[in-house]
Formats: structure tokens, sequence, C-alpha cells
């Protein structure tokens, strides 16, 4: 099973910029689904982007546009980059594994792997 320690995250104004990543261990890394769900305060965690190895992607419509998930194998590694952040983003954000694709139904208690969250906080 791979262990994920997720880096990135802070706070920015409304419109700017972010990326998160994560550093998976293990040497089946590619094997998995790789994700980024977020949890904001009193609301459930959500699936925000899903990739394949083979480049199968899946984003939350609120993100569709803006934000951009991205994987290298070499580096078992994963990354969000969040453009257009709007206070509405503000979230834990996590970083998550799974061994199979779900696709928009992906969700929290489907996850195999988390990572520690990172908040992100996007001011106004």
């Amino acid at each position: 099973q791979v262990q994920l320690v997720k880096s990135g995250g802070g706070l920015v104004q409304a419109g700017g910029s972010l990326r998160l990543s994560c550093v998976a261990s293990g040497r089946t890394f590619s094997s998995y689904i790789m994700g980024w769900f977020r949890q904001a305060p009193g609301k459930q965690r959500e699936l925000v982007a899903a990739i394949t190895s083979g480049g199968m992607l899946n984003y939350v419509d609120s993100v569709k546009g803006r934000f951009t998930i991205s994987r290298d194998n070499a580096k078992n590694s994963v990354y969000l980059q969040m453009n257009s952040l709007e206070p509405e983003d503000t979230s834990v954000y996590y970083c998550a594994a799974a061994r199979y694709w779900y696709g928009s139904t992906w969700s929290a208690n489907l996850v195999d792997a988390w990572g520690q969250g990172t908040l992100v906080t996007v001011s106004s």
C-alpha cells in the first residue's frame, strides 16, 4: 500500500494560484488512481480531481477550467495546480489513492490511502 506525503497550500488572494504536491512511497504508485479531495468546515469531504496512470481525468464541476491534476509516475508524484482561486475553494485538501477507478462517484469511503491534509485559504 502507498503512503502519501503532501506539500503545498497556504494563503492566497482570490484570483491567485497555488500548487499542491503529493509524493508516494512504494513501488506500485503507477497502479493507483490518484486524486485530491477537500473538506471545508461543516461539510463532507468531496472529490476535487482524479487521474489514472493512463491519463483519464475527472474534475468536480466547480473547478473545471481552473484546476489541473497531473502525475509523474517516475517521481511517484501527483500535483494539483489551482488557478483563479475563489474564496469558496478554501478547504483542507487531501491527497488520496485508490486501486480502482470510480469516476465521479469516488467518495471518501473508497480511498485506500490518504495524505495529510493541508489548508488552502483564499481571501477575498
